[in-house]
């Protein structure tokens, strides 16, 4: 086993670290997670006001997304990033600070929502310091992918780069903006204000960071796996300008019901809609790819993650197109169909990505991953999960809205979703056991085998490492 250093400036060890990171992330979020669902159930079996449900669950969707989703989907893009640019990274050194303090801040939201210090804001509970921890790194973050980018051997931009400049450059923005970090002791404005900038920052942390980077990652991966160039380049133009264009406007659809103005409800249903045509010029883009490649999608485990991850966007986009719209609202707001659309893109669309990704970069590294064996069982059991959980939410989401719209008050309903609930938390079991796979599979890998010798990847002159003789 290597002897472990706390800043590795060896090649390769921000990606392996962020996305071994991520993997352990992943356990930990699961875990909470299924916590929660079993208080669903048998809310009495928790006395601890530290793991009560309305604490518990902040925790685990936050170290979802900056724990599992940001880590694993980061040190893929990096790799991509460098790979792409036929350059090593500007600096493995300021990639593990930026690692460190990326962890720090995980570490810190897991601890601190739970003891009851949050901002209540969807996805922007974290408080001031732990939002001061991610805004350094990301502007670390954008700062070596920036000087890769400048000392980069093959001149082209691809397509995947483009997505990897845009979502660090849009999410410190968002970032910075939608947590209100001018006011640290609450995070917060006023009134309506207030609820209008909250979803602007709460779908933009999924819109314009989590999925650019994961739509970045097909674009990288896809193509590799499948043997044959990308389909168009015309339709990846399609896929990216307009995604960022109506993307940034979406976040008022959730405030439909409530008093904001009518220009700002309208111009969120127009652009949840038109945000359609990116989305299915991405889709066509990567589909069309494989033609002639299909079978090749059960012997990769990257692609046949990556692959499902695609299937899952076409889903989850065009569910949330639909759910856009004030008639579906009416039934649908407020209920369990939501929670199941939101687990369906984070854990299913984004997650399945990462997982596919962090496994290609591994093969890469290592020659291949520890257990080919391992990595297709976890597919399965995290297919079955997230599958399941979104079709017993969804169930259980209409249950709600029709009692609700026939006028049955929120108590009497409750005994109809004890099932439902019930297959939930048994259904996380799954999930839980693909990321527990998943992270031994990377455990094994990284410190079971020998890395392959990559020459592009060794510091050349003009980089940090270099000139700090790393």
């Amino acid at each position: 086993m290597p002897r472990f250093r706390f800043i590795d400036a060896s090649p390769g060890s921000t990606a392996r670290r962020f996305i071994l990171s991520g993997a352990g992330w992943f356990l930990a979020a699961t875990l909470i997670g299924l916590l929660a669902a079993v208080e669903l159930v048998a809310p009495d079996l928790v006395q601890s006001r530290y793991f009560l449900f309305p604490r518990i669950r902040p925790s685990h969707v936050n170290t979802n997304v900056f724990g599992f989703l940001s880590m694993m989907l980061i040190g893929a893009m990096l790799w991509a990033v460098s790979r792409l640019a036929q350059a090593p990274l500007w600096s493995e050194k300021l990639g593990n600070c930026t690692l460190w303090l990326w962890n720090a801040a995980v570490f810190a939201g897991m601890v601190s929502l739970p003891m009851g210090y949050t901002q209540s804001h969807e996805y922007g509970e974290y408080v001031w310091p732990i939002d001061v921890l991610i805004v350094a790194a990301l502007a670390l973050l954008a700062l070596n992918i920036f000087k890769t980018l400048e000392r980069r051997r093959e001149r082209l931009l691809y397509v995947t780069n483009w997505y990897a400049i845009g979502a660090v450059v849009a999410t410190l923005a968002v970032y910075f903006l939608g947590n209100v970090m001018w006011h640290p002791l609450t995070g917060a404005l006023h009134g309506m204000n207030d609820a209008e900038w909250a979803w602007f920052y709460g779908h933009n942390i999924f819109g314009v960071w989590i999925t650019p980077l994961a739509l970045g990652l097909c674009y990288f991966w896809l193509p590799r796996e499948a043997d044959q160039p990308l389909y168009s380049h015309t339709l990846s133009l399609l896929g990216f300008w307009p995604y960022f264009a109506f993307y940034m406007q979406v976040g008022a659809h959730h405030l439909l019901e409530a008093p904001a103005p009518g220009w700002l409800k309208l111009i969120a249903e127009i652009n949840s809609v038109g945000l359609l045509i990116p989305v299915y010029a991405f889709l066509a883009n990567q589909w069309l790819t494989l033609r002639g490649r299909w079978w090749k999608i059960p012997g990769s485990v990257t692609l046949k993650f990556i692959f499902a991850g695609t299937v899952m966007y076409f889903f989850v986009s065009t569910q949330g197109a639909l759910m856009a719209l004030p008639s579906e609202q009416r039934l649908l707001h407020f209920t369990n169909w939501t929670v199941g659309h939101a687990h369906l893109g984070l854990l299913g669309f984004a997650g399945f990505i990462a997982c596919g990704a962090g496994y290609g970069v591994l093969r890469e590294m290592y020659g291949e991953f520890w257990s080919s064996r391992l990595a297709h069982l976890q597919y399965w059991f995290m297919l079955i999960g997230i599958a399941g959980f979104t079709f017993v939410l969804s169930y259980a989401g209409l249950v709600q809205g029709s009692a609700w719209r026939n006028g049955e008050t929120v108590y009497r309903v409750l005994p109809e979703l004890v099932v439902p609930y019930l297959a939930r938390a048994i259904l996380g079991t799954f999930i839980i056991s693909g990321a527990a796979i998943q992270f031994y599979n990377f455990l094994r890998t990284i410190y079971g085998r020998a890395p392959v010798r990559m020459p592009w990847l060794a510091p050349e002159a003009g980089s940090l490492d270099a000139v700090a003789g790393g």
